[in-house]
């Protein structure tokens, strides 16, 4: 199998953007924090439980910003800055929504074809994170992986107290012994594995419906490089032995706080062992197969919000059809 040095995945990692400038500098400044709130011109994402509210306009989906006037209280997350506007996230109930809503909620249709021009729905990244533009997409992973952390890290893991948010958002300090507690990143893994004779090979866990396929991941071990963990997942979860990691891109996964370091790695075995508790069923595809079995209806690929699509579709050469 050839393997090509200037390969490079097949459009963009859509969790991966972003315009703002994350202005770490101010976020120590009490006094430039209480301005910036202040201002007429900062605007603010409301983001409960990893939602928020988005709105269609034209066909285009935008995500709702309010003054901080406007604003529910609840804890604020300096978001950053850009073209002299502040952003911040609160973490809140939402404001009120669409009436006819069950229970408040509901989810962005993927095809903006079911939504009238104007209308505001509640939504989360998974559905909307392709059809926001480059600075709301990037403002809305950053507010729901801030939300996730501070959701379990409301306590001091030394002494128990209830810590407190300084630094816009991004540290909670114990009053009782002044330790500091940092966001949480847990790196991960994604690979596409093929063989020598270029097919990749897929995978799904226990706990997906039939037909719904991927390619292999895993969280990176304390002490372990990320080409270790790659050879490792693949040996543990197919019982398959690969070798030349190759690192192709990254993109937040913020459910609640992963990051997904993709690669392609070259398989020197293709027998499959699945580990019954990891793998559901294991196959390898040739192009042809993978596009026939998609026609047909019998696999659907991870949407195009996730790095393993721009994986799967950077080895097959082109995009593809099949959503779950």
């Amino acid at each position: 199998m050839e393997t090509r040095a200037e390969e490079q995945l097949i459009g963009p990692l859509l969790l991966a953007r972003g315009t703002i400038d994350r202005s770490s500098a101010l976020r120590m400044d009490a006094a430039w924090l209480e301005r910036a709130w202040a201002a007429p011109e900062t605007r603010v994402l409301v983001v409960d439980q990893g939602q928020t509210l988005v709105r269609r306009v034209g066909e285009e989906v935008e995500a709702v910003l309010c003054t901080t006037a406007e604003a529910p209280p609840g804890e604020r997350y300096l978001l950053g800055v850009q073209d002299g506007a502040a952003y911040f996230a609160v973490a809140a109930p939402l404001p009120g929504s669409r009436a006819g809503d069950v229970n408040g909620r509901v989810t962005m249709p993927m095809s903006l074809r079911d939504t009238a021009d104007g209308d505001t729905v509640v939504a989360g990244l998974r559905h909307v994170g392709g059809l926001l533009g480059d600075r709301d997409a990037g403002l809305l992973v950053y507010a729901v992986a801030l939300e996730a952390w501070h959701t379990t890290h409301e306590f001091c893991p030394r002494c128990g107290h209830r810590t407190e948010v300084q630094a816009g958002g991004h540290i909670r300090v114990c009053p009782i012994d002044s330790s500091q507690h940092f966001p949480r990143v847990d790196p991960a893994v994604i690979m596409l594995v093929r063989d020598d004779d270029d097919r990749c090979l897929l995978a799904r866990g226990p706990q997906w419906p039939e037909g719904r396929l991927s390619i292999l991941a895993g969280f990176v071990e304390p002490g372990e490089s990320l080409e270790h963990a790659v050879v490792r997942e693949v040996a543990e979860e197919v019982g398959v032995t690969v070798v030349e990691p190759r690192y192709l891109g990254s993109q937040p996964w913020p459910f609640p706080r992963s990051l997904m370091l993709g690669f392609f790695a070259r398989a020197t075995t293709t027998d499959l062992v699945p580990d019954a508790e990891e793998i559901a069923e294991a196959r390898w595809f040739s192009r042809d197969e993978l596009v026939g079995a998609l026609r047909s209806g019998e696999i659907r690929l991870p949407p195009a919000v996730s790095i393993a699509r721009r994986l799967i579709e950077t080895w097959y050469g082109g995009q593809l059809s099949g959503d779950w």
